[in-house]
């Protein structure tokens, strides 16, 4: 795609990231030297190893990273994809309970569910173990008042991401980090993730995920306080098209981004955060509709329960495990090093465009639920018919 391309598309790219487009394309054609650890001095070697540790020990399950990213921007609010990391985390985790929650557990085998787990919880985990140690070097650089990013090697981050470290610690432009940060970490998890062959072939080449896809059940919600009192909680959200295209999860991350910092909810959705500790149950926005102990019988046939995001007359609440009670802990293979930069015009996605989001996504949502009953419902009818025909 050529540069008149490009503007076209985006936009002129501002002013001030000429020197971050001056050295990535120096570094998209010549790699830069590498430091050898024997170069290092006992003081950075120790930053290296407490740094290590510190995201292993943060790196254990969903809910410990989730909390973990909010700790930090509490910490640093000037890092804003902290937040935006701990609300999408949020999500993924009530994704992962989902698969063993009510409706899930009618519409998967337990072998899919699995899978399906498996899948989300080595994105989730692949992205902490790269995100965290740039965080906590941050944190280190902040405390000496000393520039530490040329150490980001040693945690295999991708040199995209020094050179936006660097920017940001010269200019202070918190949304180009943000963005940064998004465009990083998506890229990070295509090979990896996305296109690793086994979880296309269990995950995303199967008829479930792709009609998850196509009914777009895959929201992502942001709750927060609707009233000074803290009592109702509403949702602001968007919904990821086409979640295989790594384009479209950029630009999925751009405009949760604007919901958080740009539709003066912020204050709103950090109180609320800050009040629910992440469990993984989504009894932690909307204990209405979910709990997080089981209310019917799991072999009963399914009944209608929902209408406008309420239950319906004498139903029970939809059961939404707390993760630690619906999944163990996962040992992980070590990430496959590599840098997945290569392409300098990768930073057009960093042009502000200003645009407005709608967050309203609670409409959207009740219906998906009730689309979810749908399926649970057709799928008993296909066995019942089966049942028939067999007997």
């Amino acid at each position: 795609m050529g540069e008149e391309t490009l503007k076209k598309r985006w936009g002129a790219l501002p002013y001030s990231l000429l020197d971050v487009k001056d050295e990535l394309k120096k570094k998209s054609k010549t790699k830069p030297p590498v430091l050898m650890k024997s170069d290092l001095t006992t003081e950075e070697k120790t930053i290296i190893r407490h740094i290590e540790e510190r995201t292993r020990q943060h790196n254990k399950n969903n809910v410990t990273r989730t909390q973990s990213y909010l700790d930090f921007y509490n910490r640093h609010p000037e890092i804003e994809w902290a937040l935006l990391g701990h609300m999408v985390s949020r999500n993924g985790g009530w994704n992962m309970t989902d698969l063993k929650g009510e409706l899930y557990t009618r519409l998967l085998s337990e072998k899919e569910q699995h899978t399906f787990f498996s899948f989300l919880e080595r994105g989730n985990w692949l992205i902490f173990q790269d995100v965290y140690p740039q965080f906590l070097l941050y944190e280190q650089s902040v405390k000496r008042k000393e520039n530490l990013f040329y150490l980001l090697p040693f945690f295999n981050v991708s040199t995209f991401m020094e050179t936006m470290w660097n920017h940001f610690w010269r200019k202070g432009d918190r949304y180009q980090l943000a963005i940064a940060t998004v465009i990083n970490e998506q890229n990070y998890i295509e090979n990896r993730v996305i296109q690793n062959d086994y979880f296309k072939k269990t995950v995303l080449q199967t008829m479930n995920f792709q009609l998850y896809d196509f009914f777009r059940f895959n929201h992502i919600l942001f709750p927060y306080y609707k009233d000074g009192r803290n009592q109702e909680v509403g949702l602001l959200g968007n919904t990821l098209q086409h979640f295989t295209s790594l384009h479209e999860r950029i630009m999925l991350g751009k405009r949760l981004y604007a919901l958080l910092f740009r539709q003066e909810r912020l204050s709103d959705i950090v109180r609320w955060a800050s009040d629910h500790p992440h469990t993984g149950s989504r009894k932690d926005y909307w204990p209405h509709l979910f709990y997080d102990v089981n209310e019917t019988f799991s072999r009963a046939i399914y009944k209608r329960r929902l209408k406008n995001c309420q239950l319906r007359k004498g139903a029970g609440r939809l059961y939404s495990p707390p993760l630690v009670y619906a999944w163990k802990e996962v040992e992980h293979e070590e990430a496959k090093p590599g840098d997945w930069f290569e392409d300098w015009q990768i930073i057009d996605y960093l042009i502000d465009k200003n645009e407005t989001i709608n967050g309203e996504i609670k409409d959207e949502y009740c219906k998906t639920l009730e689309a979810i009953e749908l399926a649970i419902l057709a799928k008993s009818a296909v066995l019942l018919r089966e049942e028939d025909e067999d007997g």
